[in-house]
């Protein structure tokens, strides 16, 4: 789908030409969506440059993404979506930025962009040229994963809060924490860091590459966008390897209760072995059927065997519980 941005009274105005209509000389900023071929002619026929397909968007030479062609700038750009569900993907979207205009040529519908329209379509600073529209699209993607990076945080301390909970000497620990759960919500939380540091680490590319064009693509005030933007992705660069890291210390430390959990399990059912031990070869002897036994014919046996059952049983345990052990 084919879209296009013009100056408006409040902003940019959003028109979708129809397919025998010329493209709007005003516009400014114009949209592909899910292109089908024949908006990819289009718009090579309108503008004398070559759109690049699916396949060339993904690959990763860095000469096959920023480029310079038929006085066009090509600037492909690896975006995380999906930051809201549990399985967020990697995308790439292209910005080609030709005389005054831009072209953008993606797939997906992330959120950063349905942001940045809606601004846009609000304030007529936000759309005054080619150049600022991309500037205004890099801002909006930087800040949605730097929100995303802080929800991040709280989540990783809200599970470290949980790992490491102290508990009453009298309450078992698994009876409050779900470690599969725990396990589960740290993976997804390192897939989201890993896909984030993807994206930054490609927009920090693409900004590096923009700051070294010439005056005729952008002006200052755009480039003093740039460089900040490029100091906002370095720190989140970053901060995302603390959060990898403090992701895989949690990940470890859960392994680590969990194998504690487990050794206590074993270890109950050790002292119980060892407890059980004594009684059941009392009983065991006890038990033999031989006709030779003087025990048989006591009238005090039966309670004798028991009561040096129940003796036997008991002394292990309170030697168990002296040490500590239990």
């Amino acid at each position: 789908m084919l879209s296009t941005f013009q100056p408006g009274l409040n902003g940019l105005t959003r028109v979708e030409p129809d397919c025998e209509a010329a493209l709007p000389k005003e516009a400014l900023w114009l949209d592909l969506l899910d292109p089908t071929p024949a908006d990819e002619k289009r718009l090579e026929a309108a503008f004398g440059i070559g759109i690049p397909t699916r396949e060339e968007m993904r690959e990763i030479e860095s000469s096959n993404r920023l480029y310079e062609e038929a006085g066009a700038l090509f600037m492909t750009a690896t975006v995380v979506t999906k930051l809201d569900s549990d399985l967020p993907e990697s995308t790439q979207i292209t910005f080609i930025l030709t005389g005054t205009r831009l072209i953008t040529v993606r797939y997906v519908d992330p959120l950063p962009f349905r942001r940045f329209i809606a601004h846009a379509e609000r304030h007529t600073a936000g759309g005054s040229s080619g150049a600022t529209i991309f500037a205004g699209l890099l801002e909006s993607i930087i800040n949605r994963i730097a929100d995303v990076l802080e929800r991040a945080g709280s989540q990783l301390d809200s599970e470290s809060a949980g790992i490491f909970a102290h508990t009453s000497p009298g309450r078992r620990r698994s009876a409050s924490r779900d470690f599969r759960g725990i396990l589960e919500r740290l993976g997804q939380n390192g897939e989201l860091l890993s896909k984030s540091r993807e994206s930054l680490v490609s927009l920090g590319r693409l900004l590096a590459f923009a700051q070294q064009q010439p005056t005729n693509y952008f002006a200052q005030d755009v480039r003093a966008r740039f460089r900040m933007l490029s100091r906002d992705v370095l720190a989140m660069s970053d901060h995302v390897t603390y959060l990898g890291n403090k992701v895989q210390f949690l990940l470890e430390a859960t392994l680590g209760m969990v194998n504690i959990e487990q050794n206590a399990i074993i270890k109950i059912f050790s002292v119980a072995a060892v407890v059980l031990l004594p009684p059941t070869t009392i009983a065991s002897v006890y038990g033999m059927n031989f006709h030779h036994m003087p025990e048989l014919e006591w009238v005090a046996g039966y309670p004798f065997a028991l009561g040096l059952m129940v003796v036997s049983a008991v002394l292990p345990y309170m030697w168990f519980k002296r040490k500590g052990w239990l």
